[in-house]
């Protein structure tokens, strides 16, 4: 039996969006939305403000990502909107299930110059699965429905909502919509198959898994797959985590050993893009498994590209009933040479140098992150080393900006994993740069009581860009930041706290202050600019 709902437009609002399992709301404050302040705030429905919109994006798309559920922020009008379009865009690229509800200049004065009247859909309608302007409060609950049932089917993403002002305001009646669950894609079965007897067959086979891998409820399929061809697994994005470290198919520093001997690489559950080298792993077949054939590549093409429920298609590579080829030597070397990066690894992360190496404050990082704290980055040179050097020893553990590379995700990213997980260790890594984009909104992280530990990476450059232009031009320009800046007395100026470190002596002591204080409490590591981070142009 469908139940009726009666109410002004947010009201109507909030209960399709209850009815989906949304449980907060991520703002900044708008004349344009009042009507779903009032409806949450009546409801008892919590609602985490911020200082910039994209803020509050990157907030639902942590809660989106860490708990496998829409994400919802909501925005104001005109430029609130257009504030946001980063994060929307973000979670386009990242897969991930966020509704930003839109104000909107009434519609009745539309052509008038109404206060940020703006059409949002053409801008934001390349970036999300579903965008709709909803002319009546009636409408509502169908509209955001369907939003939702979008955002969550595979391949999954953002969807965007706009209400002009006459009708949010206005009281509606309406049947809400049942909540019917995204029925799993079935993958094609000869597909799977083929794929499954391609890894089975290998002589040297790799899995490389990622984000969708636990967007999907994959990972004990992943395990079980993986375990029963005996294939090493490497990860990134959301997939890190996914096998824990001690894993013995667990790989995280042989990466580079695996793909230039490997002769099929199977990559499951994320994008053959710039971080895969576009897919290119010379002579090795390519097997690519998607969750949705949308996610096929169409600049490779793979030996097979089963697409469907990763869960299905994993399960069936574990029930694969035919010959399996021995893959003990293939493993032995990998582990030899990851033993060997190990090695090199930890002599890195001891490092007693001053000015202090970046692998030093991961090496430090190691010590007192518990297994369950949610690590993130934001940031590009400094963040890159994390990638290196941490570890996430479960999965749902890692949040990074993903594909699209935009830095701000940082004090947003933290919101929302606080707001999950109020008992762990949240942790955001930031370079000098990326502290630019969000560090004010350690203010809302403090006003509303909402810990975390921040550390910078200070080397007062654009690490990315300096080094790289340097050796293209022999010079270099717009690459420098203030040395040494203070970002710490920002944050004790916002309601954190906060401290500098010089030394490397220094890091471990004051890492632990920083999680034992119990605020937003930022640590400002001034790190050697000269130390760069590896790596072939980024650009291509």
């Amino acid at each position: 039996m469908t139940e009726r709902v009666e109410g002004h437009g947010g009201q109507l609002a909030l209960a399709a969006l209850r009815a989906h399992g949304v449980r907060e709301m991520f703002t900044l404050s708008g004349g344009h939305v009042f009507p779903l302040y009032d409806a949450a705030h009546s409801a008892g429905f919590p609602i985490y403000d911020v200082r910039h919109e994209q803020s509050a994006v990157f907030a639902a798309e942590a809660v989106a990502k860490l708990q496998r559920r829409p994400g919802l922020a909501v925005l104001t009008a005109g430029p609130g909107v257009t504030n946001g379009v980063s994060g929307l865009t973000s979670a386009f690229f990242n897969a991930s299930p966020v509704l930003v509800l839109g104000g909107r200049a009434p519609q009745f004065r539309w052509g008038s110059g109404s206060l940020q009247e703006m059409d949002h859909l053409p801008l934001v309608a390349p970036v999300t699965k579903h965008a709709e302007t909803v002319f009546s409060a009636d409408d509502i609950p169908r509209a955001v429905t369907a939003a939702l049932t979008a955002a969550l089917t595979p391949h999954r993403g953002p969807a965007f909502l706009d209400f002009p002002l006459e009708a949010v305001f206005s009281v509606g009646d309406a049947e809400l919509p049942p909540v019917n669950p995204v029925a799993p894609i079935e993958p094609d079965l000869d597909e799977v198959a083929r794929a499954a007897a391609l890894v089975a067959a290998a002589q040297r086979p790799v899995i490389i898994a990622g984000s969708d891998v636990y967007a999907g409820d994959a990972v004990d399929a992943l395990q079980a797959a993986a375990e029963a061809l005996q294939v090493p697994v490497f990860t990134n994005g959301m997939g890190r985590g996914s096998l824990p470290p001690e894993h013995p198919l667990a790989f995280a520093k042989a990466r580079r050993a695996a793909l230039s001997g490997a002769d099929v690489v199977v990559v499951i559950g994320t994008p053959l893009d710039f971080r895969l080298s576009f897919g290119d792993f010379g002579d090795a077949q390519v097997v690519h498994v998607v969750d949705a054939p949308s996610q096929r590549a169409g600049h490779v093409q793979p030996a097979a590209s089963p697409a469907g429920d990763l869960r299905l298609i994993l399960t069936a590579f574990a029930e694969h009933p035919g010959d399996r080829a021995d893959h003990a030597d293939w493993i032995a070397g990998l582990r030899t040479a990851e033993d060997a990066a190990r090695a090199r690894d930890a002599e890195a992360m001891a490092a007693e140098t001053d000015p202090i190496r970046p692998a030093r404050v991961y090496g430090e990082l190691r010590k007192v992150l518990a297994p369950d704290a949610i690590t993130i980055g934001d940031g590009g040179d400094f963040v890159s080393y994390a990638g290196k050097y941490l570890e996430p020893a479960q999965p749902g553990t890692w949040l990074d900006p993903g594909p699209y590379g935009c830095l701000g995700t940082g004090m947003g990213y933290a919101m929302g994993a606080r707001v999950t997980h109020p008992d762990r260790q949240i942790c955001v890594l930031m370079g000098d740069g990326a502290a630019g984009f969000s560090l004010m909104d350690v203010e809302s992280l403090a006003r509303q009581n909402l810990p975390v530990v921040i550390v910078v990476g200070n080397n007062g450059i654009w690490g990315l860009e300096k080094h790289p232009m340097r050796a293209m031009y022999g010079y270099d320009v717009a690459a420098n930041l203030q040395p040494g800046l203070r970002y710490d007395k920002v944050v004790e100026a916002l309601g954190g706290a906060g401290e500098t470190v010089e030394k490397s002596a220094d890091l471990g002591p004051a890492l632990t202050r920083a999680f034992d204080s119990g605020v937003p409490y930022l640590v400002n590591v001034l790190t050697d600019p000269s130390d760069a981070y590896p790596r072939s142009s980024n650009l291509a």
